[in-house]
């Protein structure tokens, strides 16, 4: 494993690029959707497609030493399954090697959510082996192509997601009455796709990958017996079964027990569980916002750990609020860190953490972020306290949409970077980058390898 610390950047395509319709592009199930009253349309994001290099040119001098993206399924393969487009590998081609030029590791993140619009429509997205052979195809084509210069890989952003009800937004699924067996099959489907890649990059090439999830800290409400049941089947369900399949190369026992009590149908077919048996993550990544609480008192009888947060979820008056309730606590990441590698050995990276907050800029005068230094260098401290107290090996630390990006809901109002970007969700403006405070925040603590907080 590389000895580097990384300091670095994690965006999404469909969140950062732009040119949707530009490049021999096809489309995808985010560039049909309309603009609203709160969100923007994605058809241009920060247009990162044309002005990456000026991008790219903050980040160095941030001193960042990776940058984690997202090739864009579509933008590469016509229709998810069709003839692959070389203008789109070349495109790529070029923005890896003016990362490299400038110092700065890439990371590819292969799926973030969008869905071929075409897979979707014909067979209702990862519901169907058809679009997990399409994925692995994809997958495959690009190690081909960049495995060579690429050393870091994901396949899925936050895996688990499709552990929960969530699974039905993001997996291309537009039909259905989302049932139970419906999500397992997703979520089996995924999990045999990351294998499959896994085993490939292992097979022909030197590069590192690693499963991902996206961890929120899940306390009991109380210490009521059956909140801390619920929690703690909640964390099997949603994390550790996925974090027992990158490492032990299978499901967890209570979760295959669940499926066996709610006869539920996982389609899976001969080989697949061969695949994931196989599989050997490298690291074990992760992104972290926020934690919350759950309460057992208004979940359902007979109702499986996948779905207890839609009905149990409460907020923790112990700790702060974001205006979207997004409750910060840098505590819960230094907790998961912990459970992460305690319990599987495996190097741990947070490739996800940051704080949206609606900012506008007056044309003239820098942002004056201090909470956004405050949110970093709070969860900086308990990443180290992880590392120099309890004996976490950890990667490094990426920041989400550190230059303005579309938020996951499409709302250019909720900002994440250090870097404004100069648009809101229905005026492009002019897109001009202008630096917060916290850019020269943040650039003291990269260029101090985190001593200077």
């Amino acid at each position: 494993m590389d000895q580097r610390f990384f300091w670095g950047n994690s965006v999404s395509s469909m969140q950062t690029e732009g040119g949707w319709n530009e490049g021999g592009k096809s489309l995808s199930v985010y560039d049909i959707r309309e603009a609203s009253e709160n969100a923007s349309d994605w058809h241009f994001a920060n247009d990162n497609f044309h002005h990456y290099t000026e991008d790219f040119d903050y980040m160095k001098d941030l001193g960042m030493n990776m940058y984690r993206f997202q090739i864009s399924w579509s933008r590469v393969v016509k229709d998810g399954d069709g003839e692959f487009n070389q203008e789109g590998i070349d495109y790529y081609s070029r923005f890896i090697d003016d990362l490299i030029a400038r110092g700065i590791e890439p990371m590819i993140c292969l799926y973030h959510f969008d869905m071929p619009l075409h897979l979707a429509e014909k067979y209702n997205g990862f519901m169907s082996k058809e679009v997990l052979h399409a994925f692995i195809r994809y997958g495959k084509k690009m190690v081909d192509c960049f495995g060579d210069k690429v050393k870091y890989w994901i396949t899925f952003n936050e895996q688990n997601l499709y552990h929960g009800p969530e699974a039905f937004r993001i997996s291309g699924y537009v039909k259905g009455n989302q049932t139970d067996d419906e999500l397992y099959q997703i979520l089996h489907n995924i999990m045999v796709g990351h294998a499959a890649i896994c085993n490939y990059i292992h097979e022909t090439t030197d590069a590192k990958i690693g499963g991902m999830l996206a961890y929120s800290e899940v306390y009991p409400a109380t210490c009521h017996p059956k909140d801390i049941l619920v929690a703690r089947k909640w964390d099997e369900f949603m994390n550790f079964t996925l974090l027992d399949a990158y490492v032990k190369g299978e499901y967890s026992s209570e979760m295959m027990k669940c499926i066996e009590n709610h006869h539920i149908n996982m389609n899976v077919l001969p080989g697949e569980m061969e695949e994931i048996k196989k599989q050997k993550n490298d690291f074990l990544s992760f992104s972290y916002y926020a934690s919350s609480t759950i309460s057992h008192k208004n979940i359902p009888e007979d109702t499986i750990p996948n779905n207890y947060m839609k009905y149990g979820k409460q907020d923790n008056p112990f700790i702060p609020t974001t205006e979207w309730n997004w409750q910060i606590d840098p505590y819960g990441f230094r907790d998961v860190l912990n459970k992460m590698y305690q319990r599987y050995h495996l190097p741990v990276f947070p490739i996800e953490n940051g704080i949206g907050v609606r900012e506008v800029w007056d044309g003239e005068n820098e942002i004056q972020d201090d909470y956004r230094i405050d949110y970093h260098r709070n969860h900086i401290q308990q990443m180290f306290a992880a590392m120099n107290e309890d004996g976490v090996e950890v990667i490094g630390y990426l920041g989400w949409g550190l230059i303005d990006i579309l938020s996951s809901q499409g709302d250019m109002e909720k900002r994440y970077g250090v870097v404004y970007v100069n648009r809101s969700n229905h005026d492009l403006k002019d897109m001009k980058r202008v630096p917060k405070k916290s850019y020269h925040w943040l650039k003291q603590v990269i260029h101090s390898n985190g001593e200077k907080l």
